[in-house]
């Protein structure tokens, strides 16, 4: 991932890509399971923490 151009979500376009609640982005954000940003009082998650997490998931159910 290079940071100078990381697309950068918002907790709601996460809840929409991944079809969970706004609790549980927060409880995977909480868990370290899902890497996130807080700039100012904003929380952004990577795109690529958002593959990297499904495909982690992925790789667990194998």
């Amino acid at each position: 991932m290079t940071t100078a151009t990381a697309e950068l979500l918002t907790v709601k376009e996460v809840m929409a890509r991944l079809k969970l609640g706004r609790s549980k982005v927060y409880d995977l954000i909480r868990s370290h399971r899902l890497v996130s940003i807080k700039i100012d009082g904003s929380r952004r998650i990577p795109a690529d923490a958002v593959r990297d997490f499904i495909l982690g998931q992925i790789e667990e159910a194998a």
